[in-house]
């Protein structure tokens, strides 16, 4: 068992404004609360006096030479020794006043407990207006969306966790988008969370956040970790539609809006028919091999397709729907042949067997596929 009780784990870069205040609040909270604790100061690279001010005060620097938000904390995160472990920013945004509320959070039994800046209280000057009614708002609705949850603010940096549920969530992403895989990774790993509500203050220094950038960093890596919304949400609902226009309009123009639908739409539910297919083969690929390669982990979805799917299914249903499409342009031949070539009005018909056609060799095709990323190895 750690004989430390808490790691408070702040990362910094050029922040000797702030730093020391830093260091010298948590300090206090460990002496008044008698809280056997660390302080580490995982340093990326600063310029100015940041690292020199923290060891001064009585912190434990070390130095991550690759840059980046995620990077600093994975390197200060591999540094801690308690049982407990609380982050947060080295700018002075955050109250380490409120330390206590996160320990008494552990000592209940949560696994990982979340501060909530929008269910405390937002000091003038501390997030900039975008921030505050636009970035945090969405990223976090799209958070609670894609997984499932209530969390209020998913970015807030100042958080705490158990040692062991550190270890579970295995960590590795670099950049600022670091804040939002431990949210995922503690979800995906059914941890119990909480939430409590902490003040945040004016920062110190200067901001290292890059808005837009850094909005889609947290973006892409909710889609990439989210396949439901990334490939299987836009790949059935443009399947669907596809099919359904494409059999709509299979025996004429239909009046609708005060417009007649034809030949165009026709081509358009092919494509997108054909398109959005080809968009759930990919997120089948996708999510088999994060699964595999232990990125994500087993859900229902994937433990019932596992269970149902096998390649010789797999080519069955392709070759089903190839075989359709082919007796559809066979039917279109004979009755081209039997008017000696003459003059043919079977296009509908046709788009309709080309669209088989091709999902039928998709489907054969990508069962080989998927069928090698399901191999087990020893």
């Amino acid at each position: 068992m750690n004989e430390i009780d808490l790691s408070v784990v702040l990362p910094c870069l050029n922040e000797e404004k702030a730093i020391g205040i830093c260091v010298r609040k948590i300090k206090d909270v460990f002496h008044k609360h008698k809280i056997n604790g660390e302080i580490i100061v995982a340093d990326n690279g600063s310029s100015d006096n940041s690292a020199a001010i923290a060891e001064k005060e009585g912190a434990r620097v070390v130095v991550e030479h690759v840059k980046g938000y995620g990077a600093a904390y994975l390197r200060g995160l591999r540094e801690a020794k308690g049982r407990h472990i609380i982050m947060g920013d080295s700018d002075n945004t955050y109250d380490f006043n409120d330390i206590p509320h996160f320990l008494e959070k552990l000592h209940q039994g949560y696994d990982f407990v979340m501060g909530s800046r929008f269910k405390g209280r937002l000091k003038k000057g501390s997030m900039p207006w975008m921030n505050r009614y636009i970035g945090n708002p969405i990223l976090s609705g799209m958070c609670r969306i894609f997984f499932r949850t209530k969390l209020s603010d998913i970015h807030c940096g100042m958080r705490a966790f158990t040692y062991e549920a550190y270890k579970k969530m295995r960590l590795r992403s670099l950049g600022m988008e670091f804040a939002t895989e431990m949210v995922v990774a503690a979800l995906q790993n059914k941890m119990r969370i909480s939430e409590i509500p902490i003040d945040y203050h004016p920062r110190k220094g200067e901001s290292k956040l890059v808005p837009f950038r850094d909005a889609w960093r947290h973006i892409r890596f909710m889609l990439l970790y989210c396949p439901v919304w990334l490939y299987f949400i836009p790949g059935i609902a443009g399947l669907l539609a596809g099919v359904a226009l494409l059999l709509i309009l299979l025996k004429g123009p239909v009046l609708f809006l005060g417009h007649y639908w034809d030949m165009h739409v026709v081509i358009f539910a092919s494509v997108i028919s054909i398109l959005s297919y080809q968009v759930l083969n990919l997120g089948i690929y996708a999510h088999t091999y994060a699964i595999r390669q232990k990125f994500l982990r087993y859900d229902k979805f994937t433990l019932f397709f596992q269970r149902n799917f096998s390649l010789e299914k797999g080519l069955i249903f392709g070759l089903v729907l190839f075989l359709i499409g082919f007796a559809i342009n066979l039917l279109i031949f004979i009755e081209w042949f039997s008017s000696s070539f003459g003059p043919l009005y079977r296009i509908r018909e046709s788009i309709l067997a080309m669209t088989l056609l091709v999902i039928g060799l998709q489907t054969i095709f990508s069962s080989f596929f998927v069928s090698l990323l399901f191999l087990k190895r020893k």
